[in-house]
């Protein structure tokens, strides 16, 4: 029986338009378990209705005209009850209701499961038979393993076929509306331009050659061609752009290098592959590698290197085959779709006419999603239901605060949206306005907001003209994008690059955090559980040659500096902090006497560690002992007490930084903190929303840090709001039994003050 419902279902997935793929089911069904019918029913939510889409063995024309509602008859109480229904004689049930439409007069037996994806209701699929009889145990198992194996692929061949408007007899596409994942905040309406990409590096057959050396120079130009024009892309960016988005073409041109893919795809060229072949199959295996993390930003770069390597492709083919890709012409006012967006696909596309972004594939965690925020282009990414193709040409509505979009708007929606751009645009006149002004609410609380970084070192502008300093560098991205260990000497010269940026705010750099989720192509680590594996501080005090060389160069690298901080991360007992300790004070000690007799005295650094880890919240007055600052890591913390793997897409609903539970434990470290008089910053994604901006200023956090395309943002929150009225807003959230109800709180509280936009569409 499984062997025939992975048949059947693999049978239906393939036919594009809805109805008649429901309609191939309905009959594989009746065919397969031997009843006299089998129907499907989709639920209208708008109409609050089950509509008869499909059906083999009831009237033909009754499909679309019959409609039942929510309330009504069996197939209304199989919804209602969200569990199988199997009666002997459906006409005896007081619930049965007639349809003369389907002339169902002659069928008593009945059998419905509905169909539910991500707890709503699709809809129901009954099977009927003309005997009066009980289903058996196997029908019924049958019919509810198909209706779980269906619920996702009826999902998207929902959207599709409605947006398609195969089977729709009107002159005008029928409205849609399509939910994603919010990638940067802001409203658009345009029309979809779907890219046309010739030449994809996954679809190329492997082949052999006798001629290395040329295909050996053919590579090795490509890459030159693909350098240039990486180069121009980049020039085509805004200058003002922040480091996170600069550092896009610099992963590029790391991996353009020679030593980085250039090395193992020439070694595959020796091995009688050509260029393109060699070029796959290296890719590909880096490809898996970022994949296979737990890290959704390490996953996104998976993106970013096959991007990369079909812009190489394409210039390997211009010279074997000597035909360039066609390329289309782009519109005014268009929004940009694709299956997988990538940064050089947005510095490609012309700015004046670019007005959004939808991508099927990625999160907010994506270079496309990171690009479109320091743009100011609002995109939505993750609209796995529905293909580019389909959006191509037609228009759309784009909001980037809840991940919807509308296509093919009725003209009182888009009446209503213009409204509401209108609304978004003079709010970012108030806020750009007052965007160097200081950071303190309107009674007098000064709370300093700080950038966190680590893609590049090319921080300068946006930390001192805006920020206060640098609350979080992350280390381990020079390490993975190696094939080893960097040296002692190459990480100072980072590190110094960095300190020397904002030589006169604080940078803190945290330890090398790989491990498990992140492993190191040349360091591997397989582990069932990643996030509860060696990863962090767990890592690298067990090689500790690792750890004391990444000290030793931050130490030198802070020379005539006195603007480093250390911090640690994944600290779950006090037992690490203390070996910790003594390995930086071993590193100390060792820089110190390496450098006896210089003019310059190297100045110890501060030392901190992440909260992140749950354990640690009944642990701070010990802790509090051995460090000088604690910086909570609100991102994990919030995993780790929902145990919800944020990156799963069945519970990533159940993540939520501003559940009553997270939000006490973040309260209850402040106030600890305070106690125990060690400064605390918080450094998780709620602390640049600006809800969560106001929430931890109520608490008592007075060091926020964000990501840099949010702090006008919340620089603009903080100046526009009052701490004793936060102070009771905090109070209101911490009595709250569900996230949805402080979301209540916050969204009446920021409408009272005239900020509801921040995080809706309009004023």
């Amino acid at each position: 029986m499984l062997t025939t419902l992975k048949r059947i279902v693999q049978e239906v997935i393939q036919i594009p338009v809805l109805d008649e793929a429901l309609l191939r089911l309905a009959s594989r069904v009746k065919q397969v378990t031997g009843v006299d019918s089998c129907s499907f029913y989709l639920a209208d939510y708008e109409q609050q209705v089950f509509v008869l889409k499909a059906t083999d063995g009831l009237q033909s024309d009754a499909v679309e005209r019959v409609q039942i509602g929510f309330s009504e008859g069996l197939i209304g109480l199989v919804g209602q009850r969200e569990e199988p229904l199997n009666i002997e004689d459906a006409h005896e049930h007081p619930r049965f209701k007639y349809y003369p439409e389907v002339h169902e007069e002659a069928f008593k037996a009945f059998l419905g499961t509905p169909i539910i994806h991500q707890r709503k209701v699709l809809g129901v699929i009954t099977m009927q038979h003309k005997e009066r009889r009980f289903f058996d145990e196997d029908e019924e198992a049958f019919l509810v393993t198909l209706a779980a194996q269906l619920a996702l692929e009826i999902t998207g061949a929902e959207v599709r076929g409605a947006l398609s408007s195969v089977s729709m007899p009107e002159a005008q596409p029928r409205q849609k509306k399509v939910t994603g994942i919010a990638g940067s905040s802001g409203l658009a309406i345009g029309v979809g331009y779907s890219t046309d990409s010739t030449i994809d590096l996954r679809r190329l057959a492997l082949r052999k050659t006798d001629d290395k050396p040329r295909e050996v120079q053919m590579y090795r130009q490509a890459v030159d061609t693909t350098r240039k024009q990486v180069d121009e892309l980049s020039r085509r960016l805004d200058d003002d752009l922040p480091d996170d988005v600069k550092a896009i073409f610099q992963l590029y041109h790391h991996l353009l290098d020679a030593n980085s893919l250039g090395r193992e795809v020439e070694a595959k060229i020796q091995q009688n592959w050509n260029a393109a072949s060699s070029l796959k199959m290296v890719v590909e295996d880096y490809a898996a590698r970022f994949q296979s993390m737990e890290d959704p930003y390490m996953q996104e770069r998976a993106i970013d290197i096959v991007d990369l390597s079909n812009r190489i492709l394409t210039n390997i083919l211009l010279q074997s085959e000597g035909e360039a890709p066609r390329v289309r012409q782009v519109q005014k006012d268009s929004i940009l779709v694709a299956e997988e967006v990538s940064a050089t696909m947005l510095a490609e596309f012309p700015q004046h006419y670019l007005k959004g972004i939808i991508s099927i594939r990625g999160s907010n965690n994506s270079h496309a999603a990171i690009l479109a925020r320091a743009m100011g282009v609002p995109a939505v990414m993750g609209c796995q239901s529905v293909s580019p193709s389909l959006l191509d040409g037609k228009e759309i509505l784009l909001d980037g605060y809840s991940g919807e979009i509308i296509i093919s708007p009725e003209r009182s929606i888009r009446n209503e949206f213009v409204m509401l751009v209108a609304e978004e645009a003079l709010l970012d006149e108030k806020i750009d306005a007052e965007a160097n002004q200081e950071c303190e609410s309107q009674d007098g609380c000064k709370v300093a907001l700080l950038v966190n970084a680590g893609l590049s070192v090319d921080i300068e502008t946006v930390a001192r003209s805006l920020g206060k300093g640098i609350g979080l560098y992350r280390t381990e991205i020079p390490f993975m994008l190696r094939e080893s260990f960097p040296s002692e000497k190459e990480q100072a010269k980072l590190y110094r690059e960095v300190l020397s940026c904002v030589p006169e705010q604080q940078v803190t750099m945290r330890t090398l955090d790989v491990g498990g989720d992140k492993p190191l192509p040349y360091f591997p680590i397989n582990e069932e559980n990643p996030f509860l594996g060696w990863r962090g501080i767990r890592l690298t005090l067990d090689h500790p040659e690792i750890f004391l060389v990444q000290i030793r160069a931050m130490l030198k690298a802070s020379l005539g500096l006195d603007n480093l901080q250390i911090m640690l991360p994944m600290i779950s007992s006090v037992n690490e902090v203390q070996e910790a300790r003594r390995l930086i004070d071993q590193a100390f000690y060792e820089v110190t006497e390496e450098l006896s007799g210089g003019q310059d005295k190297l100045k110890r650094p501060r030392l901190g560690i992440m909260l992140e880890v749950p354990s640690v919240l009944y642990q701070l007055p010990q802790l509090a002992r051995h460090v000088d600052f604690f910086s909570v890591g609100s991102n994990d913390l919030t995993q780790y007490l929902l145990a919800v793997d944020r990156n799963n897409t069945r519970v990533a609903g159940l993540y939520n930084s501003y559940h009553p539970a997270v939000l006490s434990a973040l309260y209850d470290i402040v106030k600890q903190a305070d106690a125990n008089q060690v400064p605390v910053t918080i450094c998780g994604e709620i602390a640049g929303e600006p809800g969560g901006a106001i929430l931890l200023m109520a608490m008592g956090y007075r060091r926020l840090s964000m990501n840099t395309h949010n702090l006008r943002k919340i620089n603009w929150v903080i100046r526009n709001v009052n701490l004793a009225e936060s102070q009771r807003l905090l109070s209101c959230a911490l009595t709250c039994h569900t996230h949805d109800e402080v979301f209540c709180y916050i969204n009446d509280y920021l409408d009272s003050k005239g900020l509801g936009g921040l995080i809706r569409a309009g004023s």
